[in-house]
């Protein structure tokens, strides 16, 4: 139980009476309520004060809050008396803190306390001040009760607790598929997969780095009420000015846009067509511009905005919102649309920054779980798995249902090793897969293949993804992983080569170095040496400083008998993984699987034990040792001795249990070999997935004890 958990139930009440009354800040609160992160937790404290402040600055100080600081309306708010001063100290105490959450910084746990319960303090009189009620507690335990997450029942596999964080060995690395998604997002999948709205400008503007330029035209009056008509340019003047403050944007000022419209002859607008506007948006030099009107039935108004492309005249984005029918509530729905126009435009902005390529199902309309998700690509594609987990649980955290965002962790997930949280989320959905239009759902089978079944079913699943779309780079290298970790060079090679074709096409380097070292590895396990060697140089002119890379140039290098050549790899690999913070003992232990794969055991024995010398209790350098004493049949009874003490220290490792269970069978003990690969076996399924090495040492112990028992 977290330290503040006492503040969130108090939260949770206020929650519940705000519920249905007031949108904006039910948003932020009930995303307070479900974080579990302690930045996060500031940052939507301070979301749900500036929920507060603009709306008093438009109630009480009768002007926009626009790009003000939240401490300038505050104090001005307290000048002017419009606020009580015990509750101006809160909102200043809240401020102050929140800025740990927007801005990461140290802080001490226990200022959360004070942060949330000043955010009860204000939402309480805030309430009063909206005159309204707050519920009684059965209310709330029922609706709290509705807002926990209900556990998924008849999963075919229960998932464990969660597996220590570790390195990412090579074999194991993925690029992002797109297969873990949500629950919330299974229908809206549905209905948006895969692309909605045309977006040729948008996507021209974004791969070009321009800023995207936007005439607004005014709004049609197509009610039978007058009393409309001055909204027809008010709207169009308060979405201008909304958007005039966007950095990401240049707009096109009501004076200029009016003139020319007022030039063209044009009294009433209810004869300005589409056609007429996108002249005007062209003469102003605007990429895209909005048009919109506003609608009534009975009660009920409605106000739409199209965005459309300047010279195609084709809309790109459609926005639509409804409200009552009185001029008290028109600042409200003016409010929601601006919003929403301007979280389109900015996205469309940010999405220059994803890789090229790279295939992005829009569903998010937030500015900031996009930013977040765009840290957590960049640190995925630098291999930084972690950093991408923790950026890409922030961007969900803001937007709950960013299906893409839960794609990308999902698989940052599993190539941290993490297989039971990505399993989590497969198995959550994976009972509604017949839900899913034929393309996600056959992701989906190809991540639930990744963590319960084998390569061979993943494969499949991963062939119909190529038919689905051709031109897709990622799944021409997954598909070369996949046969990789089954041991299938052949079949890999033309895989790896198709995307390095697809990326040279379009004047592009890889997503990330291994598309190069899996595919030099696969040349390299054929004997294609100069296809190998070629591959590198190309590889090191896009990535000059992955040690991966680096690492099988050192390895090729001995094989051609470039002696030099192979210290200066080695040199280069010793310095960046000091500077990816790897020990001593770590590098040597690097060197000595170069070593290995090299063909020069006797050096690589020298570096193991070497590394062993410097980390002697520690269970990894135990292991590494006693599996290339055993593997290599250099001297199998110490290997069994040295893997026993790695098991004392750590009995439930199913790395050291194959380790040993190999031992045993290379002594022809196939009965005790047999219990303890099952025993590896089982474990690895349940933390790891498959891994073809472990289940050839099965699938030899079995035969050879079934061999046995038949003399």
């Amino acid at each position: 139980m977290t330290i503040w958990s006492a503040e969130i139930k108090e939260l949770e009440k206020l929650y519940v009476s705000i519920k249905g009354q007031i949108p904006d800040l039910e948003k932020e609160l009930v995303k307070l309520i479900k974080a579990d992160d302690e930045n996060m937790i500031l940052l939507y404290s301070r979301r749900c004060l500036e929920v507060i402040i603009t709306d008093l600055c438009e109630c009480e100080l009768k002007r926009p809050r626009k790009t003000e600081p939240l401490k300038g309306i505050i104090d001005k708010l307290h000048k002017e008396e419009k606020v009580p001063s015990h509750i101006i100290t809160s909102m200043h105490g809240l401020n102050e803190q929140s800025t740990y959450g927007a801005h990461p910084k140290d802080f001490d746990p226990e200022q959360i306390k004070p942060v949330l319960n000043n955010l009860a303090i204000i939402i309480r009189w805030y309430l009063k001040y909206k005159n309204i009620v707050t519920v009684d507690k059965t209310e709330v335990d029922e609706e709290m009760a509705r807002l926990k997450e209900v556990p998924l029942e008849n999963v075919r596999k229960e998932v464990g607790t969660k597996v220590k964080k570790k390195s990412v060995k090579l074999s194991s690395i993925r690029l992002l598929t797109g297969v873990f998604i949500t629950a919330i997002l299974i229908m809206a999948a549905i209905f948006a997969y895969p692309k909605i709205f045309k977006r040729g400008i948008i996507e021209k503007l974004r791969s070009s780095g321009e800023k995207i330029s936007v005439a607004v035209m005014p709004f049609q009056n197509m009610t039978n009420d007058t009393i409309w008509n001055i909204w027809q340019d008010g709207i169009q003047n308060e979405l201008i000015t909304f958007l005039t403050n966007s950095e990401e944007l240049k707009v096109r000022q009501t004076e200029s846009t009016n003139t020319l419209i007022e030039s063209e002859g044009f009294i009433n607008y209810s004869s300005f067509t589409p056609s007429l506007a996108s002249n005007i948006s062209q003469k102003l030099d605007a990429n895209v511009f909005i048009y919109g009107s506003i609608k009534q039935a009975g009660e009920k108004l409605r106000v739409n905005a199209q965005l459309i492309d300047s010279k195609t005249e084709e809309t790109i984005k459609s926005f639509e919102i409804d409200g009552p029918s009185s001029e008290n509530m028109i600042f409200q729905i003016i409010d929601s649309l601006k919003l929403m126009v301007k979280n389109y435009l900015i996205i469309s902005r940010l999405e220059k920054e994803l890789p090229v390529g790279y295939t992005y199902y829009a569903s998010t309309n937030s500015p900031e779980a996009f930013r977040y998700y765009i840290y957590g690509l960049k640190a995925f594609y630098k291999k930084d798995f972690i950093t991408a987990i923790k950026f890409l649980s922030q961007s969900i955290a803001i937007d709950s249902t960013f299906v893409t965002a839960y794609f990308s962790l999902g698989t940052s997930y599993g190539n941290q090793g993490m297989l039971e949280e990505a399993a989590k989320l497969v198995l959550k959905f994976y009972n509604k897969k017949d839900q899913l239009p034929i393309q996600l759902k056959t992701k989906l089978e190809q991540c639930y293949a990744y963590c319960f079944e084998t390569p061979f079913e993943e494969i499949k699943c991963l062939k119909q993804l190529q038919e689905f779309d051709d031109q897709e780079p990622r799944n021409y290298y997954n598909l070369g992983e996949a046969y990789i970790r089954i041991n299938q060079y052949v079949e890999a090679i033309p895989e790896f080569e198709k995307a390095l074709e697809i990326y040279n096409k379009w004047g592009s380097k890889p997503l990330w170095a291994p598309n190069y070292t899996f595919l030099g590895l696969s040349y390299h396990k054929t004997g294609q040496y100069k296809k190998e060697q070629k591959l590198y140089k190309q590889g090191e002119r896009d990535f000059p400083y992955d040690n991966e890379l680096v690492y099988r140039q050192a390895i090729l290098s001995f094989y051609e008998g470039d002696k030099n050549a192979a210290s200066g790899y080695i040199a280069k690999l010793r310095t960046l993984l000091k500077e990816y913070s790897f020990s001593e003992a770590g590098i040597i232990n690097n060197l000595a699987m170069i070593y290995l794969e090299a063909g020069i055991p006797d050096l690589a024995e020298q570096y193991f034990r070497q590394a062993l010398s410097m980390e002697p209790e520690k269970p990894v350098r135990l292991n590494n040792l006693a599996w290339f004493l055993i593997n290599n049949d250099r001297n199998i009874n110490e290997g069994l001795d040295l893997v026993e003490k790695s098991l004392e220290l750590t009995p439930e490792n199913y790395i050291f249990l194959d380790t040993k269970g190999w031992g045993l069978y290379k002594q022809g003990k196939y009965q005790q070999a047999y219990d303890i690969l099952q025993k590896s076996w089982d474990l690895r399924r349940k933390k790891e997935g498959y891994e073809h090495i472990a289940y050839l040492h099965l699938a030899a112990a079995k035969k050879a004890l079934i061999n046995q028992n038949n003399y």
